[in-house]
């Protein structure tokens, strides 16, 4: 029996949406396999190289392409690795094109619970540490009328949550006529689905959340009270140094008046450590953002140099130095969450059910279901515990 394709998806919820819409490209496609690559750290890289590694070892006969953003950050070193037989342009990989595949879509795989949905992509800014708009190129929106048709088909498969990404998600719209806001988009999203459970926003960049966003944010059930910033860091002079657009002022006051009208906002944030230049005091600034934006979701990523962006050029710190202070960030943010979580037990809550036999609260505190709650369904628990971090 032929075997299928496969696509291996690394990195950011975009990446999520993308592979899914390749799936959907290569089902007709016998014996091949995709590595939709991630290139925001050097650890993302050695991620790519490894899941290739793997894939060549389980599918020693199929068709091995890689593509993604460390497809054109790492082109020569992957492209050089035995176990790849080619690369595909990160810019072309949802164009059937360039897999030689019929223009006509597959069926798409059904997806019980949620449906990630890219509706920008690409990076206009220069953030002296990232490397994703090399691997990415300029900012572009997805149209209005195109991601009302992505979600119409999503929900005609029984999706009950929605969850809008992007590299730079709350720069949707400038390229479009008459550069409508991100709010404008959901606006739309929200009207036009009258009957969508949930909609979920990715990260965000909180210097360019518009008034129209920020009232949905603040007064709409169906848009999670769930904000996650692309924050990178406490300390203003470290936010400088990166090139970031906004200072520790601007996210606390942000999150101030959001939670004055939606008291139980969730905020998660990205958080780097041991960017080049960081002192001790910055990097307590860092651990006291946590406390002070009360953040319960955190990815934190040791700074890691990447070839060709201003930061690798700068005075770095010592390897071990950037780990421990990973490590106290990382416990800063597990400290703020589990005091968070003790605050939702013996409350119901309406818990969207994935496969596995957990499912996820508005503001996505995970829960252990009930024995036989389908897939896709939202049901009311009430936790008793927290165990290792999840609600039971």
């Amino acid at each position: 029996m032929t075997a299928r394709a496969e696509v291996i998806s690394l990195g950011c919820r975009l990446n999520l949406a993308e592979s899914a819409q390749m799936r959907e490209l290569l089902a007709g496609e016998p014996d091949i396999v995709v590595v939709n690559s991630c290139a925001v750290t050097a650890e993302a890289v050695r991620q790519t190289r490894q899941a290739i590694r793997r894939a060549r070892r389980s599918r020693p006969n199929a068709r091995l392409l890689v593509t993604g953003c460390a497809a054109e950050t790492e082109r020569e070193t992957l492209a050089a690795m035995p176990e790849v037989d080619g690369l595909v342009a990160n810019a072309d990989k949802l164009d059937p094109r360039a897999w030689n595949v019929p223009a006509a879509a597959y069926p798409a795989p059904r997806q019980h619970t949620r449906a990630f949905v890219g509706v920008q992509n690409g990076c206009d800014h220069a953030c002296t540490f990232c490397v994703i708009p090399q691997g990415r190129g300029a900012s572009r929106s997805r149209p209005i009328a195109e991601v009302l048709g992505a979600i119409a088909r999503d929900l005609e498969q029984g999706v009950a949550e929605v969850v809008l990404t992007g590299v730079d998600l709350t720069s949707w719209g400038q390229d479009l006529p008459d550069a409508p806001k991100l709010g404008h988009l959901v606006e739309a999203i929200l009207g036009a689905f009258p009957a969508l459970p949930r909609l979920r926003l990715s990260s965000v960049d909180g210097i360019e959340v518009d008034p129209l966003l920020f009232d949905l944010l603040a007064c709409e059930e169906r848009l999670m009270p769930h904000l996650h910033l692309s924050l990178q860091h406490g300390a203003d002079l470290i936010l400088k140094r990166m090139k970031r657009r906004h200072l520790r002022a601007d996210a606390l006051d942000l999150v101030r008046r959001l939670r004055a009208a939606r008291p139980e906002l969730a905020v998660g944030a990205d958080l780097i450590a041991g960017f080049p230049t960081e002192t001790a005091d910055h990097h307590r600034a860092n651990l006291s953002i946590i406390r002070e934006l009360d953040i319960v979701h955190g990815h934190v990523f040791p700074y890691s140099p990447r070839g060709g962006t201003p930061a690798a050029r700068m005075p770095q710190l010592d390897h071990t130095l950037i780990r421990d202070r990973a490590a106290e960030l990382r416990q800063a943010v597990a400290n703020q969450r589990d005091r968070w979580l003790g605050t939702l037990v013996g409350k119901p809550h309406p818990v969207l059910a994935e496969k596995d036999g957990t499912g996820y609260t508005p503001h996505y505190a995970r829960v252990v279901l009930p024995t036989g709650t389908a897939a896709g369904t939202i049901v009311t628990v009430t936790p008793g515990q927290v165990q290792q971090g999840i609600l039971g």
